[in-house]
């Protein structure tokens, strides 16, 4: 049941009427958790018990860590939480990988709920968090459908806090909520989708294409995975908005950063926080130098790369993104004194960040380092000759996506960073007047928006 498609608005507004009638907070914890089960039920009905393991395995797991003063013991719990997590994700996306079979099919968004069950048990080990006495809070937790499959990755310290509240939808709530969803359906529809097609014809056979198409391909690429992706987040966040919870910020306009530092602190923010949390600062050698220190980062980068899939070329990716990195912490650590800020240098940042962001996704995307090579070599302008193709919905596009960025540029100057929900631009205009733009942008995704009804690409991994 796709986040576009009829059935699951008939389902959304049958949560969220089932929540404003209930009589009592416990009553809609189980409405939530029914909902969240029926939603992953309605994709493959036998995974629903994939996703049961890690809420049975770790919800005792955490009360045994909690429970225990022997540090042996406690420690010997954590293995159990960890492990078991781990090896369900291993088996499920990784068997194909290592040993040459397609028979497994992976559950969707395993990547996600596994990460999320995985920081429960270690938070309670540090003594972050205490451990979730209700089984339905913490399967709730686990299971909550607006972010089970893609994200952002939510951390029960941020989660169940929240469960205290009337979780009862409010006009107030369903307004913020609503920009959110149509922001994440522009993002999907009016762009991302608009750009596949031509992204799909050229990564199919880029040595029949000029070198200018496929850079054209590479870059509508590059505007299509984060407006799909980053448009399921915030149509995640604003659904949750509605029903009253907050889910943490997940993007911040990565495109505008200006090394590959700054792009992870914006791309995939409840992930690179995970990887920072829970693997970097897990790493041995971390305080010995600063060689240890770029060392971490670059395995960090590259375990990342190997959670996007079972692929040569993911893990690839990881690792020259992991380099980039490492790169730029030692050009950072031998700066002797602070740069110019002037104008041309933060553009040759940027232009130089966007380029390296751009050779990388090549990677992510091809289905075969040949294919990778066949592209990088039309980019390089090695192998000349070629189909030119002029893809008028790219121009069309650019010039709205442009545009956004200033205008999230100027409102993250404006409003107060909540470090929950983080900046949106919401529509200022009260009453008729906000109405009225409200019935605009609808307007525009029914005129522009792709009626292909393409999955989410971050459904795969």
């Amino acid at each position: 049941m796709p986040f576009i498609s009829p059935a699951f608005i008939v389902f959304f507004l049958v949560v969220l009427l089932s929540l404003r009638l209930a009589p009592s907070r416990r009553l809609r914890y189980w409405i939530l958790l029914a909902a969240s089960a029926y939603f992953y039920f309605t994709w493959k009905h036998v995974y629903l018990l994939v996703l049961a393991a890690p809420i049975v395995i770790d919800y005792f797991c955490g009360i045994r860590i909690e429970e225990s003063s022997d540090p042996r013991v406690r420690k010997s719990w954590l293995a159990a939480g960890v492990a078991s997590n781990l090896l369900l994700l291993g088996y499920f996306k990784y068997a194909n990988f290592f040993f040459g079979s397609a028979a497994v099919l992976v559950p969707i968004g395993i990547s996600f709920f596994t990460f999320k069950a995985i920081s429960y048990v270690i938070d309670i080990y540090r003594g972050d968090i205490e451990a979730c006495r209700s089984p339905v809070l913490f399967a709730t937790y686990v299971s909550y459908f607006p972010d089970l499959l893609a994200g952002p990755i939510v951390r029960a310290s941020a989660f169940l806090p929240q469960m205290v509240r009337s979780l009862e939808p409010t006009w107030p709530h369903a307004v913020v909520g609503s920009q959110m969803i149509l922001l994440g359906l522009t993002k999907k529809l009016v762009i991302a989708d608009q750009m596949a097609p031509f992204v799909n014809a050229i990564f199919a056979d880029a040595a029949a294409y000029s070198p200018l198409t496929v850079w054209s391909a590479v870059i509508a690429y590059s505007l299509e995975i984060y407006c799909d992706f980053s448009g399921y987040s915030d149509m995640a966040i604003g659904m949750s908005k509605i029903i009253g919870i907050d889910l943490p910020e997940n993007f911040n306009m990565p495109y505008l950063a200006m090394s590959p530092i700054q792009f992870w602190r914006r791309w995939h923010i409840t992930l690179t926080k995970w990887l920072r949390d829970y693997l970097y600062f897990s790493l041995p050698g971390l305080r010995k130098s600063r060689w240890h220190r770029y060392r971490n980062a670059g395995i960090t980068a590259l375990l990342g790369g190997l959670w996007h899939g079972a692929s040569w070329t993911f893990v690839c990716w990881g690792a020259v993104h992991g380099l980039g990195i490492a790169v730029n912490h030692l050009w950072i650590a031998r700066r002797r004194q602070t740069p110019s800020q002037s104008v041309l240098i933060r553009v040759s940042c940027w232009v130089t960040t966007y380029l390296f962001i751009c050779l990388t996704w090549v990677l992510f995307r091809a289905q075969s380092f040949a294919v990778a090579g066949t592209v990088l070599r039309k980019m390089s302008g090695l192998a000349p000759g070629g189909i030119a193709w002029f893809y008028s919905p790219l121009a069309m596009v650019l010039p709205l996506v442009i545009g956004g960025h200033a205008v999230g540029i100027m409102a993250a100057r404006r409003v107060h960073c909540n470090r929950i929900t983080g900046n949106y631009v919401l529509l200022p205009l009260p009453g008729f007047a906000g109405a009225f733009l409200g019935t605009c942008w609808l307007l525009v995704l029914l005129l522009f928006g792709a009626t292909g009804g393409n999955p989410f690409i971050y459904f795969q991994f």
